[in-house]
């Protein structure tokens, strides 16, 4: 158990969770507790509200940011509360923080400041235990493909062409590439394998995606595990694990009920990676936002080229809702950084650099316009910029024609997001624009690449390595050609190297594999050394961490 302080920043105390679901909607009998200041919420009442008049989607996005992040977060629950101090009846929908990120290099995903959800320490660390049913769902089904293969239960799988491997939810590089069932004859077959992190595995992609419980065990019955000697797919349904693991996620696919600092209600979970997976809130909690609020804020993870992309060609797909109108977060200093700026000259003013990272910003918008919605950007301020600065950025959307406003939501709360709000009313439509993804279902899985990679990444096209062409063609001729695909690339450039900053010209994307994610619905071109196990730095955030005598924890931002 987490001893939270109940009295958050600036002495302003969290309601218990019972008045908080109050204010959303929810009735009491519909609550399940986790003590006083955190809930699920019953599935069955969530059930109910697909068929409530639906509110309207705001989806928050970035430009490419720094290594820290630029307060997309912070950002959505600023905007939020913005829009509540106006009047309206709005919620947010935030994804879950993954240990490896809290201990690592990007510290907590709760926001920050007078724009947070509540209570931060719990929802940086256990939680509800979503992740741990994740991981235990996963390394069950990893036993069960073991047991399978050490009985020569049929269908017999190929150890060599086993695809499913462990997790574990923290950076831990030693766990990458394993070699397991060493020891006598009675310890397993000996193959090699490894762990990914849990927020990277497909059971949370799915946890994310699936509409209801149902849906949630025939994606876990699809997710293929490996393949037969002669080359057929082997399936969770196919060892009989589809049931255990559905069990054990039962309750994690209710959504989690939080407050922010000012006390709006706020749905925060499922968690998959933005640079792997689609980055992006669960379906069931989106959907039940829009069926208790007429306003609903939700994010992507990392920038356009990613979360927004994935969000559009994946999550509308599956969720049956779009967007009225997206807000691009951007700051100076991830501009300045694009521009060429080094990491340590960031908090100086450098109208040069922000000129030259300008262009960043501009093909964001020109992303974001493809898919037919009204954007607003929102400039995240910090302490350390310039009015120079902050006139150089908004010459560049008068210039374009697109609406933007200062976002102060760090210092002041709501109250600092409220020209940001207003500016977003102006622009939200009363209906949201017809849906319009980058390319249709139908479209052979290299021709989605291609078309992904030249008009959102700006490439000139996509060079697909001998083992991807050749899983290109393995997974169209084993019938998923007709999923969306969802990149795994850098979040570090619009490019598939971090290296190029600032809006890449002149380069063209390398694919090395492509795999399915059955289960999840969608297939994943992985681009560049991408890795499903993150390390830890030199100086991981963890050394800060720390628990005071009486319980209070310290250090997790």
């Amino acid at each position: 158990m987490v001893v939270t302080n109940l009295e958050v920043a600036q002495g302003t105390p969290l309601w218990p969770i019972g008045r908080v679901a109050e204010a959303a909607g929810i009735p009491e009998d519909a609550l399940i507790p986790y003590g006083k200041v955190v809930a699920k919420v019953d599935g069955g009442f969530v059930g109910q509200l697909s068929g409530q008049p639906r509110g309207r989607l705001v989806l928050v996005t970035a430009t490419t940011p720094t290594p820290a992040g630029e307060g997309k977060t912070t950002t959505s629950v600023g905007l939020v509360q913005a829009l509540a101090r106006l009047g309206h009846r709005a919620m947010v929908c935030l994804r879950e923080p993954s240990l490896g990120p809290v201990f690592g290099v990007k510290g907590g995903a709760t926001g920050g400041g007078r724009s947070q959800v509540l209570p931060m320490e719990a929802i940086n660390l256990h939680f509800t235990g979503d992740l741990h049913a994740v991981t235990a769902a996963h390394n069950l089904l990893a036993a069960m493909v073991d047991n399978h293969l050490f009985h020569r239960r049929s269908p017999e799988l190929d150890a060599r062409q086993i695809s499913w491997r462990r997790v574990v939810d923290m950076n831990d590089r030693a766990l990458r590439q394993c070699v397991i069932g060493l020891g006598g004859k009675g310890d397993g077959v000996p193959r090699e394998s490894g762990f990914d992190i849990t927020a990277s595995s497909e059971v949370m992609a799915i946890l994310a995606l699936a509409r209801d419980l149902g849906d949630l065990k025939a994606r876990i019955g699809r997710i293929v595990v490996g393949r037969t000697v002669d080359g057929k797919d082997v399936t969770a349904a196919d060892l009989g694990a589809a049931g255990a693991m559905t069990v054990l996620l039962r309750e994690a696919l209710m959504p989690n009920l939080v407050q922010t600092v000012e006390h709006v209600p706020a749905f925060v979970h499922a968690g998959p990676f933005a640079n792997i997976a689609h980055g992006a809130s669960s379906v069931v909690a989106t959907r039940a936002a829009l069926g208790l609020a007429d306003l609903v804020v939700t994010e992507a993870g990392f920038a356009s080229d990613l979360g927004a992309e994935k969000f559009f060609d994946i999550v509308c797909r599956v969720g049956g809702f779009a967007p009225s109108a997206v807000v691009l977060v951007t700051t100076i200093r991830s501009l300045k950084w694009q521009g060429g700026a080094d990491r340590e000259a960031l908090a100086t003013e450098d109208l040069g650099a922000l000129e030259r990272g300008l262009p960043n910003l501009e093909a964001h918008l020109d992303n974001l316009v493809q898919f037919g919605v009204p954007v607003l950007v929102a400039l995240n301020r910090f302490p350390t910029d310039t009015e120079a600065e902050q006139r150089t950025v908004f010459a560049c959307l008068e210039a374009r024609g697109v609406p933007g406003a200062v976002s102060d939501v760090f210092e002041q709360g709501g109250a600092g997001g409220e020209d940001l709000a207003r500016r977003l009313l102006a622009i939200l439509p009363k209906d949201p624009p017809p849906l319009r993804p980058r390319y249709p279902l139908e479209m052979g899985l290299a021709e989605k690449i291609d078309e992904v990679v030249r008009t959102v990444y700006g490439a000139d096209g996509v060079d697909l390595d001998d083992r991807a062409a050749r899983d290109v063609r393995d997974l169209e001729e084993r019938g998923h050609g007709h999923l969306p695909i969802c990149m795994a690339k850098t979040q570090l450039s619009l490019s598939d190297r971090p290296e190029l900053r600032g809006r890449p010209r002149g380069f063209r994307v390398r694919v090395r594999e492509v795999r399915v994610s059955a289960g999840a619905g969608f297939v994943v071109p992985i681009c560049g050394p991408m890795m499903l196990m993150p390390g830890l730095p030199r100086q991981p955030a963890a050394l800060q961490v720390d628990v005071a005598s009486d319980g209070r924890i310290t250090g997790l931002f």
